[in-house]
């Protein structure tokens, strides 16, 4: 198929269009110009191209039928570093344009702290925790995301983290542990996490986390103090 054809087919499998009308030519065009794609690749083909046009290709088939939300499954994680950036800026500069939500599901927190306004994070297929992104990133309050926030990397040289190391395997999500899924690699467990599950629940607005030993964190004390004297 070519990339006009790959764009084109969602509009023709939900018969917006027929494959010989002009308006969906002109909605492909218009589609392929958004996504950074010159009109004279419209038949071209996959292979003849890099793998981050091929990215925007896909970007752009998913467009063409003007959804509000859109699915991002490991959108960048191929690609060169410098092409990601590319890509997510795209992103960016879309979802402004056509007022989208996007669920962007990744491994790499570099670039969900740059794309992302809330953040969850799982573990064995289980939310432990959700909050804003600066939050998230400022205040972790559970174990795994310490875990994971202390693993990115950083070339700044004058920056001191502690490095947060799991011990153990990673149970199998078909036979996960009972309790709270992650006491059996977490550093904090006690004996309530391996048979009771922790609720997810709100510690701050808008912050939740499931967690029956979270991290006390500046972000809570300073709720708190604040809570205190409004009472007072």
């Amino acid at each position: 198929m070519t990339v006009g054809q790959i764009i084109g087919e969602g509009m023709m499998t939900h018969k917006q269009f027929k494959s010989n009308d002009d308006r969906m030519k002109q909605r492909v065009l218009e589609v392929m110009d958004d996504c950074g794609l010159a009109p004279y690749f419209l038949h071209r083909y996959p292979h003849q191209f890099s793998g981050g046009q091929r990215q925007r290709i896909g970007i752009a088939r998913a467009l063409s039928l003007r959804p509000k939300f859109v699915v991002c499954d490991e959108a960048v994680s191929a690609l060169d570093v410098s092409i990601q950036s590319q890509i997510i800026n795209l992103l960016q500069n879309l979802k402004e344009k056509e007022n989208l939500t996007y669920l962007f599901i990744t491994h790499d927190l570099a670039v969900v702290k740059y794309i992302s306004d809330r953040v969850a994070v799982m573990y064995l297929g289980v939310i432990v925790e959700l909050a804003k992104t600066e939050d998230l990133f400022k205040c972790p309050m559970h174990p795994y995301t310490e875990a994971l926030l202390a693993a990115i990397p950083t070339a700044d040289e004058n920056e001191s983290r502690e490095l947060v190391i799991l011990e153990g395997d990673i149970p199998s999500p078909v036979n996960a542990p009972k309790g709270c899924k992650f006491h059996t690699r977490c550093k904090y467990a006690t004996e309530i996490c391996s048979h009771v599950e922790p609720p997810l629940e709100e510690i701050t607005p808008n912050h939740f986390v499931a967690c029956h030993h979270r991290l006390e964190t500046a972000c809570e004390a300073e709720y708190l103090s604040q809570q205190t004297q409004q009472t007072v």
